[in-house]
């Protein structure tokens, strides 16, 4: 039996616990989360989020992009979210290369020019959240009055902390 075969069994006992609620398609915190794809990062147990509190963009390094930025555009003008949050967490697999060496490796395996694709890495997780928010911050498209936060969460502890 293949992984998605057990998901779509296991999706079932989801069904009989989430009932018949209709819940609205605005989230109920008003907030919107950036986010790692990391898989030790759960993230609406970590915050103490229930189904239908905020939106959750995530992505590899939960790094701000153009493509983020657009959810939040949507998120922000048409679903009514007045906060961000950008949430990096410790021992991220964005940490562990290069860029310039990556782009070679997928040159080289691919046989694609990619030298102008930046996959983001970093090296200090709270230096990346300063970035994320920054570039949040001077971002043409988000309006100045939406609260922007950053924050570290640590993998082998599960404890969030504000970065400034």
């Amino acid at each position: 039996m293949t992984y998605f075969e057990n998901f779509i069994k296991a999706n079932q006992a989801y069904v009989d616990l989430h009932g018949r609620a209709h819940l609205p398609i605005k989230p109920k915190t008003r907030v919107a989360i950036i986010t790692c794809m990391d898989s030790r990062l759960h993230v609406a147990p970590a915050l103490g989020l229930a189904l239908g509190d905020a939106h959750i963009l995530r992505n590899a390094g939960g790094r701000v992009t153009d493509d983020v930025i657009r959810s939040l555009v949507i998120s922000q003008q048409q679903l009514g979210t007045r906060e961000v949050v950008v949430l990096h967490h410790t021992d991220c697999g964005a940490q562990t290369f290069k860029n310039a060496d990556f782009v070679a490796d997928l040159e080289e395996r691919f046989q694609v020019d990619l030298q102008d694709r930046d996959f983001l890495p970093f090296e200090n997780v709270e230096e990346s959240v300063r970035q994320d928010v920054a570039l949040l911050k001077a971002s043409p498209l988000i309006p100045k009055d939406i609260a922007i936060f950053g924050a570290v969460y640590d993998v082998d502890t599960g404890w969030i902390s504000p970065v400034q």
